[in-house]
């Protein structure tokens, strides 16, 4: 029995959105099987849908007759468990953009599942030694919330790491798994009878180390490129059912990226069972690029080469971000690879400068939209030809704020004219990147994005009214004066 579903929506977007609904359930070549519902729209009195609260909805809408379930605008604020209280029925948000609707339905009507994963992230504090223990706790924790698994602290050569054991401790009191990474023996045996949980990096001369502790080593060539002696190190630990991981290292670029990738391919090929980690900074760190686009290579690679596990750094400003970069790429390459599919639509969270649509409307649909418009409060829409602003007095359009400027009608009105100049250079912005705009939202640089400040806008309106009522209030004491 086909589901049925009550939309949400506003007077602007009601004739848009019956159109979108009919076309997701019409069969094309790329789509001949499409999802099947019985709708109903609901247009609740406002022109603008993402202005819309569910205390506004629970006043305006009467009743929801036979729908199983209400889709409300996926810009509407507010807390829905008071519309499922009083309906009875789950509610849901639909994408920002009602043009994203196909999407939403697609994979049987339901978001991508990517709370799985099957790669883990060792997270390096590269200077431990140097900072202090509740320094690192900081820093741990920030990995953590970016989605690192183990935090991996550093050793610097030639540097002394006297609170070695009490950051380990204080690391694990807190419940993290913790990995030490060093290329003196003494500091991995301090390291593994303080309780780490992995040591970094034993070749097969240390491997004496792991024969005395119960952390499981990480393995890497006695020297650069040297597998024989990797392969080694593995038969060691394999005849002593020692858990373990390989690493072949992964080179920067033009200093053995190629042949280092050949060497994890051949790796996986001799023992296509054992558990391999691959040490992602080298490329990450030491290449002057955005940071979205090498891990998503990287854990494509990660994902074809059947990987447990990446080394990852955050150093750099440039790679402020790439642990959390690494969550995302983890997450949808698995859940791509479960299903087969190439990795697209899954998120948009490695898309930090352009979008794939980014341009939901074209120009004409925007003055169709325009000429519904009966009030004086501005609109503000990017379509892939200009930045287009529209109220009841007509349609500007443009791409520079500053063209706008002195047919807005604004300069007497200082909160409006900031509000505008604000939304105007997001918009310009949005369109010379090829980003989604959407009017009120800061732009979505993908994982990057700080969280949106609501607060913001709504001191906005407050203070643009206050300004309003006392101007109006200066107008009728200077006539009763006359």
């Amino acid at each position: 029995m086909a589901e049925k579903l009550l939309f949400v929506t506003g007077k602007l977007a009601e004739k848009s959105l019956h159109k979108v609904l009919q076309d997701i359930q019409t069969p094309s070549d790329k789509n001949p099987k499409p999802p099947q519902f019985k709708y109903r729209v609901e247009q609740v009195g406002v022109s603008v849908a993402a202005l819309m609260t569910p205390d506004l909805i629970a006043r305006r809408l009467k009743n929801t007759h036979d729908a199983k379930k209400m889709i409300v605008p996926g810009l509407c604020q507010g807390d829905l468990s008071q519309l499922h209280r009083q309906y009875g029925i789950p509610v849901e948000r639909g994408p920002k953009d009602l043009k994203d609707l196909p999407q939403y339905f697609g994979q049987n009507g339901l978001e991508p599942d990517l709370s799985q994963y099957s790669v883990q992230i060792f997270a390096e504090i590269v200077d431990a030694p140097d900072l202090s223990v509740d320094a690192i706790l900081e820093k741990a924790l920030h990995f953590q919330a970016q989605g690192a698994n183990v935090i991996d602290l550093g050793c610097l050569p030639n540097k002394p790491f006297s609170h070695l054991k009490d950051s380990i401790h204080a690391l694990k009191a807190l419940g993290l798994k913790v990995s030490v990474d060093s290329m003196r023996a003494d500091d991995l045996l301090l390291a593994g009878k303080s309780g780490a949980d992995y040591l970094l990096s034993l070749t097969e001369k240390t491997l004496w180390i792991a024969d005395e502790v119960e952390a499981t080593p990480i393995l890497i060539p006695a020297k650069p490129g040297n597998m024989p002696s990797l392969y080694r190190a593995i038969e060691h630990c394999l005849k002593r059912n020692k858990p373990f991981f390989a690493d072949a290292i992964l080179d920067p670029i033009h200093f053995g990226l190629a042949d280092s990738i050949v060497r994890y391919h051949k790796l996986r090929k001799k023992y296509p069972q054992i558990q391999i980690i691959m040490g992602i900074g080298n490329l990450t760190e030491l290449t002057d690029a955005d940071t979205t686009g090498i891990n998503a290579i990287l854990f494509g690679l990660i994902s074809e080469l059947n990987i447990q596990a990446v080394l990852a750094t955050s150093v750099s400003l440039h790679a402020v971000n790439a642990i959390a970069e690494a969550d995302n790429a983890r997450r949808v390459m698995y859940r791509a690879k479960l299903d087969d599919r190439l990795p697209r639509g899954y998120s948009n969270g490695l898309l930090g400068l352009h979008d794939r649509k980014p341009f939901p409307y074209n120009a004409s649909e925007v003055a169709d939209f325009a000429a519904q418009i009966k009030d004086p409060s501005f609109r503000i829409m990017v379509s892939e030809s200009c930045v287009h602003v529209y109220n009841r007095d007509g349609l500007l359009q443009d791409i520079d704020p500053f063209v706008f400027y002195p047919n807005l009608g604004v300069q007497n009105d200082a909160s409006h004219a900031f509000y505008l100049g604000v939304e105007l250079a997001r918009a310009q912005i949005a369109w010379q990147l090829k980003k989604r705009y959407v009017q009120d939202e800061t732009l979505d640089w993908g994982v990057s994005s700080a969280s949106q400040n609501l607060d913001g806008r709504k001191s906005h309106r407050e203070a643009s009214l206050k300004e309003k009522r006392q101007e109006k209030k200066i107008i009728k004491n200077n006539k009763n004066d006359i």
